[in-house]
């Protein structure tokens, strides 16, 4: 993409070139003012096709530390470079358009040079915008945008400056000048379009429809609760978009970051030139459950609570709750954390709400340890099928395992259960069958059932 735009600019040059130095021999040798404007527009064409190559050139550079958001605004000051000529240039005109017209008719010989080098200025001009255009739709260019308009304007000009020639030819002296005020006023309208569009995109005016389209494409991704702020602005080719959205404070990270993954992608699917940006702002939801309320005060405080049970009793709230910390903590230490924790909740819920915490040392998660030896792994197994057989629920004791640690054994067995029971019954059986080996035998430190449906 970036060699197409260099060697449009350098066409564009080649062009302007040529019709510079053709308008400007046959205007100085015909007198004509027209003519002579034309060739004073194709000349600050040429100049500014020289600025569009070396914005375009620059403006393909990657970002680096001093232009974080690369160099496409280069294009950008080349194009009002290119309105500040456009504007001289119609002034100049005007000036002496206007002074012949006033004053003393000036001679003008319209002659078979002078209607050839408008003829062949015609569809040159046509065809290198028509070029230019497409190039700069293509690419998002506004230096060959610029350029496009130029040639387009020179082109309407060109035909002003036709019908000037006619009028010269059939007796009437002050058509040129006619002619040359027409052109200028062409020029300044194209310096006016220009203009108007580069002072938008240096000024950072959001692309028309832009703000909504990507509105409109964040709101329909699963998650987003609401589309709070929308920002978008061109560089270069590039549309740079930073938008806010509320998501359920509830969600775990790597869900939100799917979501945010999802806005991107989904913006880049539809504006393939958008760089964007998505923060997420977690929101407290009307559906939240007050358990939904609690885990989130706890993970929000970096703290592992589990057991979480909420009652109304006497139409007011108890929370209980068992709070996981480092085990070489002080008990003054840990009861600080519980403290903290109850009057964050209390914030949440409200002053009146009874919070009881039952703290509990976190199990440690990096402990070394090792396989114990068969005798023993079959010694437990014994033991937890005779228990499990007294419970009469507990069936089919089976895939035990025994690692030792530092702090005591470690126990993880399976079992089957009947699949109708509920999961708060399997539990509690669960739960005692854990709590009998430990009773059986003081070495194991923890003990970890998993049920299983019976076929």
């Amino acid at each position: 993409m970036q060699s197409e735009k260099e060697q449009v600019a350098l066409t564009s040059i080649a062009a302007s070139a040529a019709l510079t130095i053709a308008k400007g021999i046959v205007g100085l040798a015909t007198g004509s003012l027209a003519i002579l404007s034309e060739a004073g527009h194709s000349l600050i064409d040429l100049g500014a096709t020289v600025i569009t190559y070396g914005a375009v050139r620059i403006s393909g550079k990657p970002a680096d530390e001093e232009h974080q958001y690369g160099h496409g605004k280069f294009e950008s000051v080349s194009a009002l470079a290119q309105t500040a000529l456009l504007f001289a240039l119609s002034g100049v005109v005007i000036w002496h358009a206007v002074a012949r017209l006033l004053g003393e008719a000036t001679p003008v010989d319209a002659n078979a040079w002078a209607f050839a080098v408008i003829a062949v200025s015609i569809p040159v001009d046509f065809f290198r915008a028509r070029a230019l255009s497409r190039a700069a739709k293509q690419t998002s260019s506004q230096a060959l945008e610029a350029d496009a308009l130029h040639f387009s304007s020179d082109l309407w000009a060109s035909f002003a400056v036709l019908i000037g020639l006619a009028g010269v030819k059939l007796g009437f002296a002050w058509a040129d000048s006619l002619a040359a005020l027409v052109v200028a006023v062409l020029i300044c309208v194209a310096g006016w379009r220009l203009g108007r569009r580069t002072i938008d995109t240096l000024t950072d005016v959001a692309p028309q429809g832009a703000t909504e389209k990507i509105r409109g494409i964040a709101a329909r991704v699963p998650g987003v609760v609401n589309v709070e702020k929308v920002r978008a602005r061109e560089v270069g080719e590039k549309t740079f978009t930073d938008l806010t959205v509320a998501v359920s404070r509830t969600l775990p990270l790597d869900r939100v970051t799917a979501i945010k993954d999802a806005i991107s992608s989904g913006i880049r699917r539809q504006m393939p030139e958008a760089e964007p940006t998505v923060t997420t702002d977690p929101v407290a939801l009307d559906s939240e459950s007050l358990l939904d309320r609690v885990m989130v005060i706890a993970r929000n405080r970096a703290l592992a609570v589990h057991h979480v049970t909420v009652h109304e009793i006497d139409s007011r709230l108890a929370v209980s709750l068992d709070l996981e910390v480092e085990g070489k903590l002080s008990l003054a230490e840990a009861h600080a954390q519980a403290d903290a924790l109850e009057d964050a909740i209390a914030g949440e819920l409200g002053p009146d709400v009874e919070v009881e915490t039952h703290i509990e040392p976190l199990q440690p998660q990096d402990a070394s340890g090792r396989e114990a030896p068969p005798e023993r792994v079959n010694a437990v197994a014994m033991v937890l099928s005779e228990i499990a057989a007294a419970s009469r629920v507990i069936r089919d004791v089976h895939d035990v395992r025994v690692r030792e640690t530092d702090e005591g054994e470690i126990v993880n067995f399976h079992c089957r259960v009947d699949p109708a029971l509920t999961v708060q019954t399997v539990h509690e059986k669960v739960d005692a069958v854990e709590r009998a080996l430990r009773e059986r035998s003081p070495s194991i430190k923890r003990v970890i059932g998993h049920a299983e449906p019976a076929r």
